[in-house]
């Protein structure tokens, strides 16, 4: 009797708790920007430069520094325009799938935009959490993404990949269209290029 009791009122609760979170996870939660530029920005950085340190607040209350993996990992940075949009919406996400092939290649990932850290917590609950470091680049506004040259003229950043061996050096940058999903693959060849 108590056994089933524990039942009921566990699927009372989430059944109450579903049509909130189906609310969260509808398309109406995501802000269509229309198709943009697909580039607006110019590099500040190239392949065989060192990474420009940064240290950032992440998701939790951590502040991140890049430097902090010097000697111990190759770092991706992600750049994504803005959270609650579709295609950022949908890329980061996917590197939750990802995860494994990131770790075998002794990769940590760092995803940078410049939202506010109650913008990305908000949106990170609503893409069901993200297994690496949310940094917000809001304060001031997009410092590190215009060290990189990555910042767009309505301060955004770009889409925009980043690789980083474990000394510091920058070994690919990837500025994709900001319109579209870059390619995983891609992505995983040049970190096994680093091998």
């Amino acid at each position: 009797m108590k056994r089933a009791l524990c039942c009921l009122l566990l699927t009372v609760c989430l059944a109450s708790a579903l049509p909130a979170r189906a609310a969260l996870l509808s398309p109406e939660s995501v802000y269509g920007l229309g198709e943009m530029k697909p580039r607006d920005s110019a590099l500040r950085v190239k392949v065989g430069d060192m990474a420009p340190d940064f240290a950032l607040p992440a998701l939790g209350g951590a502040t991140i520094r890049l430097s902090d993996y010097r000697g111990k990992k190759n770092v991706v940075l992600s750049f994504v325009p803005a959270a609650f949009t579709p295609v950022c919406s949908d890329q980061w996400p996917g590197y939750n799938l990802a995860r494994p092939l990131f770790e075998k290649r002794d990769t940590v990932l760092l995803g940078i935009t410049t939202d506010n850290l109650p913008s990305l917590h908000a949106w990170t609950l609503q893409m069901g959490g993200v297994w690496f470091p949310v940094l917000s680049d809001f304060w001031p506004h997009g410092r590190v993404a215009g060290a990189y040259g990555v910042l767009r003229g309505d301060g955004m950043a770009e889409r925009a990949l980043v690789v980083i061996d474990r000394k510091g050096v920058i070994r690919s940058i990837d500025v994709n269209d900001i319109n579209r999903r870059p390619e995983l693959g891609e992505l995983i060849r040049r970190l096994d290029a680093l091998r």
